[in-house]
C-alpha cells in the first residue's frame, strides 16, 4: 500500500496551551474592544492571527544563534547572511532590516515622491500606507479570478496585464515602480505564475518602470510553481526561485514569513543608484548597513531559515497542512478562498454571515465569532483592513471581506486544524442567527486594523 503523508521533521521541544471558558473569553474581548491584535496571548488557545515570526525554528537555525556576531559593524553574521541572499535571489546589493515594513519604510523612503502612482496585483495595508503616507497613490491591478473566492484557478494572483498597462499608459513618467507580491495574501494567499511574472516585468520594462518584488512568501509562491506551472515539476524550488528574481529589479522582503524567523527583513537590488539610496535611509531608521535593526545571531537564523525552508520537503509539509485544513471546511461546505492558499485559509465572510450588511463589517464580526467559540483568533482581511478613501475618507467596500486563518510554520498538529474547522463550522451552522457586526468607535488614519476600536451591535 501506498504509505500516508507525514511531516518532514520531528517534535523537538513544546510549548502548553492554556484552554479558557467562552465566559473568559467573552469579557476579554469586551476588554479588547472587539480587536483581537489586543488580546494577550496567554488569551488565545489557537494562534492564527498571522504567520509572521510565529513559527519554529529548526535546531540548525538554533544552534546558529548561538554563533552570532554581534558586532556594530562588519559582522561575520552580516557576510553569511549576504552570501546566502545573493546565492538564492541572485542580487548583488543586500540591506538588512527588522522586518518587511522596515524594508518597505527604507526603500520607498528613497524612491516614492509625493503625487506618484504605484500599480500593484494587491497592496497589502503596510504596503498601502507606506505608499499613502507619502501622498503617493496605490492602485491594484488584480486580475478578475480572483474576486470570486468559488472559482479555482491555478495562479489567483497573477496582475491584471490589461488594467497594469492602463496604469502604465496614463501614468506615464509618474510610476517610480510597481510591487509584485508573491504570494498574493490580500487576495487570499494565491501565488503568481512564472508566466505572469515575466509578462508583467515585460510591460513594466517596456514603459521604463522597474518592479519590486514583495517577497514576504517567494518559497511557497515557488512550490506554487513547481507543483501547478508547465514545465517546472523537475525544477528545485531554488532554481525556481531564482529564475523569478532573475526579472525583477528589486524586492523587499518579511522574513518573518519564509525565512522561518522571529524577527528580521531586508531589502536585495541589482541597482547601485537604489542601494545607495536606501543606504540612506538605513542608517537613520534601522542602524548601520550590516545589521538594520537585526541582531547577528537573527542573521544568522535567518540564513538558515531561507536555506532549509526553499526545499521542497519543507514546503510540502507546511502547504500540505494548510490543504489539510481546506478539506475539512470542504467537508462542512464552508466558503473560502479556493484554492487554499500557501499560508492561510480565506474564509469568505460575506458568504457566511450574509445578514450581517457590509457596513458592520462581516469578516471582522466573524472573526469574533471564532474567538469567541473556541479561543481561535484569526484576523480580518477586508473592509477595515482596506481603510478609507485618502480623498474621499469614505470606507472602501470594493474588495472581499476575508477572515484570514494563518498558519504558523511547523508550530501546529493536524489535530489543531481539527479544532479550527469544527469551531468553524459550529459558527456556521448558527450564522442564520447572527444578524448584527460591528461599528467603529475610534479608529487610527492609515493601518487601522492593528489598534481599531469597535462595538458589538
Amino acid at each position: 500500500m501506498e504509505l500516508p503523508f507525514a511531516e518532514s521533521w520531528k517534535i523537538k521541544m513544546i510549548e502548553p496551551m492554556r484552554k479558557s471558558t467562552r465566559e473568559e473569553r467573552e469579557q476579554w474581548l469586551r476588554e479588547a474592544d472587539y480587536n483581537v491584535f489586543q488580546l494577550k496571548a496567554e488569551q488565545v488557545y489557537i494562534d492564527c492571527l498571522t504567520d509572521s515570526g510565529t513559527g519554529a525554528m529548526s535546531d540548525r537555525q538554533w544552534a546558529e544563534m548561538m554563533l552570532g556576531d554581534e558586532s556594530y559593524a562588519g559582522a561575520t553574521s552580516f557576510y553569511k547572511f549576504e552570501s546566502v541572499v545573493q546565492k538564492i535571489f541572485g542580487m548583488k546589493y543586500v540591506i538588512p532590516t527588522h522586518q518587511g515594513r522596515a524594508a518597505e519604510n527604507v526603500l520607498f523612503s528613497f524612491l516614492v515622491k509625493e503625487g506618484n502612482v504605484i500599480p500593484g496585483n494587491a497592496h497589502f495595508d503596510t504596503t498601502k500606507g507606506h505608499i499613502e503616507s507619502r501622498k503617493a497613490k496605490a492602485i491594484d491591478v488584480t486580475n478578475d479570478d480572483a474576486k470570486d473566492t468559488q472559482k479555482v484557478v491555478p495562479f489567483k494572483g497573477n496582475v491584471g496585464l490589461d488594467k497594469l498597462e492602463r496604469v502604465l499608459v496614463e501614468n506615464k513618467g509618474n510610476v517610480p515602480f510597481m510591487v509584485l507580491t508573491v504570494t498574493n495574501n490580500t487576495v487570499g494567499g494565491q501565488p503568481v505564475s512564472m508566466k505572469n511574472i515575466r509578462e508583467t516585468c515585460e510591460l513594466c520594462h517596456k514603459h521604463g518602470v522597474p518592479v519590486v518584488m514583495d517577497s514576504a512568501r517567494f518559497a511557497e509562491n515557488a512550490y506554487f510553481i513547481k507543483t501547478r506551472e508547465e514545465g517546472y515539476a523537475d525544477k528545485t524550488i531554488k532554481e525556481i526561485a531564482l529564475e523569478m528574481y532573475s526579472h525583477v529589479d528589486a524586492m523587499t522582503m518579511s522574513a518573518k514569513k519564509d525565512g522561518v524567523v522571529n524577527m528580521g527583513g531586508f531589502i536585495a537590488t541589482n541597482n547601485k543608484e537604489w542601494f545607495e539610496g536606501a543606504k540612506l535611509f538605513c542608517i537613520p531608521f534601522e542602524g548601520y548597513i550590516t545589521y538594520g535593526g537585526m541582531s547577528g545571531r537573527d542573521l544568522n537564523a535567518l540564513a538558515v531559515g531561507l536555506d532549509e525552508n526553499t526545499e521542497y520537503d519543507m514546503l510540502h509539509t507546511r502547504i500540505h497542512q494548510v490543504e489539510y485544513l481546506a478539506s475539512k471546511l470542504d467537508e462542512y461546505g464552508i466558503p473560502y478562498q479556493r484554492p487554499a492558499g500557501g499560508h492561510a485559509i480565506f474564509v469568505d465572510a460575506d458568504k457566511v454571515l450574509t445578514h450581517v450588511p457590509i457596513e458592520e463589517f462581516p469578516a471582522q464580526t466573524l472573526t469574533c465569532e471564532l474567538y469567541l467559540e473556541a479561543g481561535v483568533r484569526g484576523c480580518e482581511i477586508g473592509y477595515i483592513l482596506a481603510d478609507r478613501d485618502p480623498v474621499t475618507h469614505e470606507n472602501r467596500f470594493g474588495g472581499l471581506d476575508l477572515l484570514r486563518l494563518c498558519i504558523a510554520r511547523r508550530v501546529y498538529t493536524d489535530n489543531h486544524m481539527n479544532v479550527i474547522a469544527a469551531a468553524l463550522k459550529n459558527v456556521y451552522d448558527r450564522r442564520e442567527s447572527i444578524t448584527r457586526g460591528v461599528a467603529i468607535e475610534w479608529e487610527a488614519p492609515l493601518m487601522r486594523h492593528f489598534t481599531v476600536k469597535l462595538k458589538r451591535l
